[in-house]
């Protein structure tokens, strides 16, 4: 069904000058393509080499392909990385809210790889995007080559009563009451680490798009048996939304050829900083390239414990929360 992501046209700027702002922030230059699907043009960014392997990247939920590139810069040294944007989750994707119930998702992405003449690619998903990336890769398997998903959605549900009183309760405060401080309130569970443009963001997204509230359906155990590539599953210890153990347990207990890690100190939203952009393209690289004697360290005994040793979401920066 047609669902605009913007609630008005004043919104729509909005979401517009953020894409632009996360474009910027994107190290290398990137071009903008319109592919055709079921659905319509689907806006696409495109970087990095142009005979680098292609590797298809697809961003979290209210978010959008400039914003997901602009953390993995590194990622665009190596790869020719194809950054789509999701339908009814940006504000450049088609205007769409597709079914979760049946592959809706995946028949659109495959769109997309068909209208770029794509026929196998590495696939990496992030939360919102690692529900359509594993959903793809289950129902055509033949066209992924290898499946890395962070902190992904439909694999695990994470506490209920957590979620209301941590998420929830402070969402209702801040939609009611917008002032930095309720916004802090509101995204301290979410954030590993502060940055002042996503918190503003995402505080603009909570004005600007109408609130989808339906959560990807858990995939069965047939359709994760379903990834016959290897996969490589990234979850964060912190995790209130898709807790991380459980994340990289389940898969790697039922898919065939998957590895997994944990990633000490991490919230759903993993650190917006240069050391973890640095670690997370290097494992990311090591698997999709599959480099033999490339140390695969887990990130808790790398940086992990510099890296998150006493920060806090409270305290840090200000934003923009009321614009």
């Amino acid at each position: 069904m047609d669902a605009r992501v913007w609630k008005d046209d004043a919104a729509r700027v909005r979401l517009e000058a953020w894409f632009a702002r996360f474009r910027g922030r994107i190290p290398v230059p990137v071009e903008s393509r319109d592919v055709p699907t079921r659905h319509g043009p689907s806006h696409v960014l495109i970087g990095g080499p142009a005979d680098g392997p292609p590797l298809v990247c697809l961003h979290p939920m209210r978010a959008g392909s400039a914003h997901l590139l602009s953390e993995l810069g590194p990622l665009l040294d190596r790869f020719r990385v194809i950054a789509p944007d999701i339908p009814g989750q940006s504000v450049r994707g088609p205007q769409v809210r597709l079914p979760l119930g049946d592959d809706s998702a995946a028949r659109w992405l495959l769109d997309v790889l068909d209208g770029l003449g794509l026929e196998s690619v590495g696939l990496f998903g992030v939360s919102w995007g690692g529900f359509v990336a594993r959903q793809t890769a289950s129902v055509a398997p033949g066209r992924v080559r290898r499946l890395a998903l962070l902190v992904p959605a439909g694999v695990v549900a994470g506490s209920h009563w957590k979620g209301l009183t941590r998420m929830a309760l402070p969402l209702l405060r801040y939609r009611l009451w917008r002032s930095d401080r309720n916004l802090r309130r509101f995204l301290d569970p979410l954030l590993s680490t502060w940055d002042a443009d996503w918190a503003a963001y995402m505080g603009d997204t909570l004005r600007d798009m109408p609130m989808d509230l339906r959560i990807p359906p858990l995939a069965t155990d047939d359709e994760l048996r379903r990834l016959t590539m290897p996969v490589l599953a990234l979850g964060a210890a912190d995790d209130l939304s898709f807790p991380g153990a459980a994340v990289v347990g389940r898969i790697q207990s039922v898919v065939p050829h998957a590895e997994g890690e944990v990633i000490a100190g991490c919230k759903h939203c993993p650190p917006t900083t240069p050391e973890f952009r640095a670690w997370l393209a290097g494992r990311l690289t090591a698997f999709f390239e599959d480099s033999p004697g490339t140390p695969n360290q887990p990130l808790h005994q790398t940086v992990g414990a510099r890296r998150f040793s006493g920060v806090t979401v409270a305290g840090r920066l200000g934003v923009a929360g009321d614009r």
